[in-house]
């Protein structure tokens, strides 16, 4: 249905009218031709026929341009259908663990062997894309532990973070610690109804001075809840080698004590499962607050006036 933006600015259209009787009159100046009136009338019989329609035209085009003009300027526009956007009223961190055994190459994506970071970026990429409706940052950690993506309703920009990520950049030790600590302190003053970390590692907590049991119990008493990803073909304990192995344990008493869940992850497979178990642990609002969108319509009026100043224009000009 056709509306305007400010339908008020029509009162303008009787402004011509109005400069009409409120300027001031004048007389014209300069020399006249006297002639007799039998050829006066001869002359102005002959030109008048020819002349009456354009003299209309010539009165009538600048009302039609102003008209035009007017309608333009309050902004005649139609309501385009929208779907609704999608809301949760959830802020959701992925802690992702960018430290030196990330680039162990035990696991496989498309039928060739990859790193475990490579496995995780094609699989959290993903993932995020789905959070349309979650407010979703990134938090990445190794030696250190820094915000790459701060939450934010535009999903595929922090899907491309992920993308992009490389070891390296934030040291190659494993503060766990940390890397939750930071991602309470983006949730700290959210207005968001629900607040989730999902924490990804496949090492145990080497650095930092506080105890990753000791974050998650933070991480209860602001009502956040965390889940844990422990990545990895083998875990401490399985083995007498720690180098590569995660600690299954620690992230699993992290998601006890942070009321999530714990998923354990030997392949690519197990990883796409874990994403899809959180889907379904974390579901993603399907409809909410739909936006008002119109097509703006102004620019043909003005097309309009503007043809038609021009010819009116070039009509004076010939």
């Amino acid at each position: 249905m056709l509306e305007f933006a400010d339908p008020w600015l029509f009162v303008l259209l009787g402004l011509p009218v109005l400069v009409y009787f409120l300027a001031p009159g004048g007389s014209p100046g300069g020399s006249a031709l006297i002639v007799p009136e039998g050829v006066s009338r001869h002359i102005l019989g002959g030109a008048a026929h020819g002349s009456a329609a354009i003299w209309d035209m010539r009165r009538v085009a600048p009302l039609l341009i102003w008209a035009l003009l007017v309608t333009a300027l309050a902004g005649p526009r139609v309501l385009a259908p929208q779907q609704a956007l999608p809301m949760s009223g959830r802020d959701l961190i992925l802690a992702l663990d960018l430290s030196g055994s990330m680039v162990r190459e035990d696991f496989a994506l498309d039928g060739k062997q990859v790193t475990r970071l490579d496995a995780v970026k094609a699989v959290g990429a993903g993932f995020v894309k789905a959070r349309a409706g979650d407010r979703v940052g990134l938090v990445v950690f190794g030696s250190e532990a820094y915000v790459a993506a701060a939450p934010t309703f535009d999903t595929d920009s922090v899907a491309q973070i992920i993308s992009e990520l490389v070891i390296g950049i934030s040291g190659r030790a494993t503060n766990i610690s940390d890397g939750v600590g930071i991602s309470l302190k983006r949730l700290e003053n959210s207005d968001a109804q629900t607040g989730v970390i999902i924490l990804l590692s496949d090492g145990a907590n080497n650095a930092g001075a506080a105890t990753p049991r000791d974050v998650a119990g933070l991480a209860s008493r602001m009502g956040v809840r965390i889940h844990t990803i422990a990545l990895g073909p083998v875990a401490l304990g399985e083995t007498e080698e720690k180098r590569g192995a995660v600690d299954a344990q620690t992230l699993q008493a992290m998601a006890d004590i942070g009321g999530g869940e714990m998923f354990r992850v030997r392949t690519t497979e197990d990883l796409r499962e874990a994403a899809r178990t959180l889907d379904g642990l974390e579901p993603t609002a399907r409809s909410g607050l739909s936006a008002q969108a119109y097509d703006e319509l102004w620019l043909w009026p003005a097309l309009l006036a503007g043809l038609l100043g021009l010819g009116l224009g070039l009509r004076s000009w010939a």
